[in-house]
Parts: structure tokens; sequence; C-alpha cells
């Protein structure tokens, strides 16, 4: 009567298809994503038209660093609840850095104190 579920490895391959799919996309980092957004119109460039991306790379959204298929669906996503979030990350104050990290951890420049007597 007992036994394993017969659909465990399917449910297990099926788990790591998505993790290895969402590799295949990678997105920047927060804060990179923070410091396009804080430069000023005119160091904006038109994007480049690359074959590989998806609507040849013409639609994109800064904000969630994520390329479309055409103008309807790029205009879809910006009504999602995921770009809405996204967007007001973004407006907030500066995401935390690898060196915010490092210093956290007490891993950043070591502070011996004041030099008391020079020999």
């Amino acid at each position: 009567m007992g036994g394993k579920c017969p659909s465990r490895k399917v449910k297990k391959r099926r788990f790591s298809h998505k993790t290895a799919r969402r590799d295949k996309f990678l997105l920047k980092g927060d804060d990179l994503v923070y410091d396009e957004l804080q430069k000023s119109d005119t160091e904006m460039k038109p994007l480049p038209r690359d074959e590989d991306l998806p609507g040849m790379g013409q639609y994109y959204c800064l904000h969630c660093d994520r390329y479309f298929a055409n103008s309807t669906v790029r205009d879809e996503h910006f009504k999602t609840k995921r770009h809405k979030k996204r967007l007001k990350q973004m407006s907030g104050p500066a995401p935390h850095t690898q060196l915010d990290a490092e210093l956290a951890a007490g891993m950043g420049m070591p502070d011996n104190g004041p030099v008391l007597m020079s020999m």
C-alpha cells in the first residue's frame, strides 16, 4: 500500500528545469539598475538591435531589466504588480552594495584607532 509517489521524480525534474531556465536569463543586481536610473537622459543611448534578444532588443524595461517581444507586451508589463513594486523600490533609497555588506560583517578597512605614541 505504501511506497513512493510515482510522480516524485517528475516533480523534481520539473523543478530543476525551472531553475536552469531561471539562470539562463540573468538579471542585473538592484545596485546596477539603480545606478543606471540615476544617469541623466543625455547619457542614455538608443538600444542597439540584437537578434538574440526578444523583439530585437528594442522593447526594454529599465527598472525590471527585461526585454519584451513587442510594445504591447511591454505596456502590459508596465501595469503589473511586479513592475509597480520594482518602480517603488528603485525610487526609494539606494539599495545595499557589496561594500555595505562587507562593512557590516567587519571585513572592511581595519580601524586600529588613533596612534598614541610615535617612535
